[in-house]
């Protein structure tokens, strides 16, 4: 009674089937992304959708897709990658059906999702370990087309952007080596000779054939040696090497510009100075301005051939009796200033202060004054 009633169902299903409609669309696709117009491609009217409660219907499918009844179309539900959803199969679809009650319809729909540069290569072989050491041997009596490794590589996406390219980007000795483009074989192109280096490194680029080309890069290490303890002697401080600097050469321009640049600056700044300070000198040359000197306090007339400063001090002192020998020294009364006149030659002007310097009036004084043209 099941089986009849299973077969009855997809009799029924086989019969109601009315149209089917497949569309193509990129993967990677954003949420929300337009896939179709579903109710214009099954030629349905929106009102039928609605009473009809349109629904799709296929397992898994509608985490992607979803259909939107008040426009009548198919829209992306879930951002889709081709690589998780199919892996390798090839094409990659969605199977879904559009179904409709009152009465009963059914539409087929398939998406088919193409495949997008979204992976780049991985490298397989040799295996990248960091800082071990892993190196294939070449003995020097190798000869030309000697295989010395061979690169594998893999692409996940599908058709032409998995068609894999290699090339050889750098090496020690670029005329010893040769990649091949479609293969990545690692080959001799030329006989190996005792004046060739132990040790020997390539770096291999891998690129697909997607648009845009993604690439991966990977370095392979030869030793060029007849036996193995020559290598082990050789390649002690092999994981120590530097890494090969892409920037080296733009960080030495940058460095050089830098300088260059400092240096002018420092000359153009010099050189403005310098004329700063000549035409200033100019101005004051040529200035018909008069010139004052100016003399420091005390300052000696070391041009003539007098000793004494400008203003000199001296104290007066007075005796007892002018007829004696003997003579006292009082107290300064007050202070006497010799100016010398700069117009005069030699001659010495007395200015006495008013006030007196005796404490007695009868006492006699005598004022010295020294008039010396010479001093």
């Amino acid at each position: 009674m099941r089986r009849q009633v299973l077969l009855f169902i997809s009799v029924l299903s086989l019969s109601s089937v009315l149209g089917q409609v497949s569309y193509s669309i990129p993967e990677e696709m954003a949420k929300g992304s337009l896939v179709g117009s579903i109710a214009q491609d099954l030629g349905l009217d929106l009102k039928r959708l609605k009473s009809g409660k349109a629904r799709i219907h296929s397992g898994d499918t509608a985490e992607y897709i979803e259909l939107n009844k008040e426009r009548g179309v198919l829209l992306i539900k879930e951002r889709i990658d081709r690589e998780t959803l199919c892996g390798e199969t090839t094409p990659c679809a969605l199977h879904f059906q559009i179904i409709m009650e009152n009465p009963m319809e059914m539409f087929r729909i398939t998406v088919e999702i193409q495949d997008q540069n979204d992976n780049a290569p991985q490298v397989l072989y040799p295996v990248q370990t960091g800082g071990s050491l892993v190196a294939e041997m070449v003995p020097r009596s190798a000869d030309v087309g000697y295989l010395v490794t061979k690169v594998v590589a893999v692409d996940v996406d599908s058709g032409q952007n998995a068609w894999l390219s290699y090339k050889l980007q750098k090496a020690t000795d670029r005329a010893l080596f040769e990649v091949g483009l479609q293969n990545g074989e690692i080959r001799t192109i030329r006989q190996v000779t005792d004046k060739d280096a132990v040790k020997q490194r390539l770096t291999v680029v891998v690129e697909d054939n997607g648009q845009p080309s993604r690439s991966a890069t990977v370095n392979v290490n030869v030793a060029v040696a007849d036996s193995f303890p020559e290598v082990l002697s050789e390649f002690t401080d092999f994981t120590h090497d530097k890494e090969y600097n892409d920037n080296l050469t733009f960080y030495l321009v940058l460095a050089l510009a830098v300088v260059s640049f400092l240096f002018i600056t420092c000359l153009v700044i010099i050189i403005s100075v310098k004329i700063y300070r000549w035409r200033q000198s100019r101005v004051l040359y040529h200035s018909s301005l008069p010139v004052i000197p100016y003399y420091p306090p005390r300052y000696s007339d070391t041009l003539g051939t007098g000793t004494l400063p400008h203003v000199y001090n001296y104290e007066v002192c007075r005796t007892t009796d002018s007829r004696k020998s003997d003579c006292k020294f009082g107290r300064a009364g007050s202070q006497n200033v010799l100016i010398m006149d700069p117009s005069s030659t030699g001659t010495m002007q007395r200015i006495q202060s008013e006030k007196s310097i005796l404490d007695e009036p009868d006492s006699p004084i005598e004022s010295f004054s020294t008039v010396d043209s010479d001093n």
